[in-house]
């Protein structure tokens, strides 16, 4: 197995007419619902180029959304996944069992932050995770209600979707939403009146809404993302989520670290939490755990882990044989090529380039992240000023030169950057010049 030649070509504009034909048939075929970032087809991928139907060859500049860390096609991911298909690709662990699933729990229970006892759970999409986590933690508690930041993104099911922030698209129309979910406001440094006391804000508003609107003795977690994904790549300040932990331990609250785009070295260290030296009760795992294979986990203290009963947690293709196949690949690859300090490298070459991208007159607002987990905000010059058609126009720039990155935030205008942890350096240093050549432009253009 080859990986495809690891360097930007264009063979046609972006998308080619091969693309353009596909893209006819799936418009006939497919819900509109279904939305799309780069209307090309991709048949080959592997490392940090994906290959189109057209000949083009795209950086990848996010990993199918967080999720192939080790690149499309890990020689070790695609070996086992081959010898586990040819075994055999579903029992459900349910019915019958098979060492694969407990291997990946042990993994987990050795990979998660703290010493304490631990076990783990294992679903199928990160949103599941997401729900068991709730599930459980209110089994353990025997408390109703849940709480979670504002600019969250949690997930697309019910519960989960009424736990995320944003409106559009992920909850317009799909109302009404599931009870008992309170939202607080996000140590957010730069929409904050002051970057310095904004954790102070944060975490006073808190404890009010718990303390006084809900009241402690009913919460049975808050739910974190260490970083905020979806809502904008929006880092906490030091201290933040200690202070959360503290909080929640007080009162008998489980802590539940939302880690599925943060998790498995993306921001240079295993888990992002780590970066504060906070120790969850749970956390959920998924995207990068897989290594493309549909996979997800809940992990924490083994005696909030057992107070569902058996028979209360699972699903048919919860720890599917072939995903938990993937997923041994995977850490092993993240593990044995040390790709946490991989995702250190990306940070130290790429986040002071675009820093140089912040001044008097720029378009971009604010450079953040941590290891390959990187944002930029885009506002109207000179002000705060939300300016999503600004992140739109240098994504589109950034599209048409074979360079893929992607869109998120709360206001549509920040543009982030989750580049396989695999990806060389030449192959980076040329989609970071792309993308400093399209915000340059898309500056004066404006």
């Amino acid at each position: 197995m080859t990986q495809p030649e690891q360097r930007r070509m264009l063979a046609t504009s972006i998308p080619g007419p091969k693309s353009l034909k596909l893209q006819q048939q799936r418009s006939s075929e497919l819900a509109d619902g279904l939305g799309t970032t780069l209307p090309v087809f991709i048949e080959d991928a592997g490392g940090g180029i994906l290959v189109d139907v057209d000949g083009n060859h795209i950086i990848d500049l996010a990993s199918g959304i967080a999720v192939t860390s080790v690149g499309a096609s890990d020689p070790e991911v695609v070996r086992r996944v081959a010898e586990q298909a040819a075994r055999f690709t579903h029992t459900c662990f349910l019915v019958t069992e098979y060492e694969g699933f407990v291997d990946v729990a042990a993994a987990l229970n050795r990979l998660t932050p703290g010493s304490h006892a631990k076990k783990t759970a294992l679903f199928t999409t990160g949103a599941e995770a997401v729900e068991n986590a709730v599930k459980i933690a209110r089994t353990y508690t025997g408390r109703p209600a849940i709480v979670v930041l504002d600019h969250a993104y949690h997930g697309r099911t019910l519960l989960t979707m009424s736990m995320t922030a944003k409106n559009v698209p992920y909850k317009q129309g799909f109302g009404p939403f599931a009870p008992e979910v309170h939202r607080v406001p996000a140590a957010y440094p730069f929409r904050s009146s002051s970057a310095e006391t904004c954790a102070d804000e944060a975490m006073a508003r808190l404890q009010e809404v718990v303390l006084t609107q809900v009241g402690a003795a009913n919460v049975a977690a808050i739910v974190v993302e260490p970083i905020q994904g979806e809502g904008g790549f929006i880092v906490p300040p030091a201290g933040y989520l200690r202070r959360v932990q503290e909080f929640a331990n007080e009162h008998g609250i489980v802590l539940v670290a939302d880690e599925i785009q943060t998790g498995l070295g993306r921001t240079g260290a295993m888990f992002a939490c780590e970066h504060d030296g906070v120790v969850p009760d749970l956390i959920t795992t998924a995207k990068a755990l897989g290594g493309g294979m549909p996979l997800s986990a809940v992990t924490g203290r083994a005696e909030i882990m057992d107070a569902v009963p058996a028979g209360g947690l699972g699903g048919t293709y919860a720890g599917n044989p072939v995903a938990c196949a993937a997923a041994l690949g995977a850490l092993e690859t993240i593990e044995s090529q040390n790709l946490v300090q991989k995702a250190q490298q990306i940070e130290a070459t790429v986040l002071g380039r675009l820093e140089k991208l912040v001044g008097p007159g720029s378009a971009v607002g604010d450079v953040r992240g941590r290891g390959a987990m990187l944002a930029l905000e885009f506002v109207r010059p000179g002000t705060r000023e939300p300016a999503p058609d600004i992140a739109r126009d240098v994504v589109a720039r950034c599209h048409a030169e074979g360079v893929l990155v992607l869109v998120c935030g709360t206001f549509g205008n920040v543009i982030r950057l989750l580049p396989p942890l695999v990806i060389g350096a030449d192959l980076l240093d040329d989609a970071i010049s792309v993308l400093e050549v399209a915000i340059e432009d898309a500056s004066c253009a404006w």
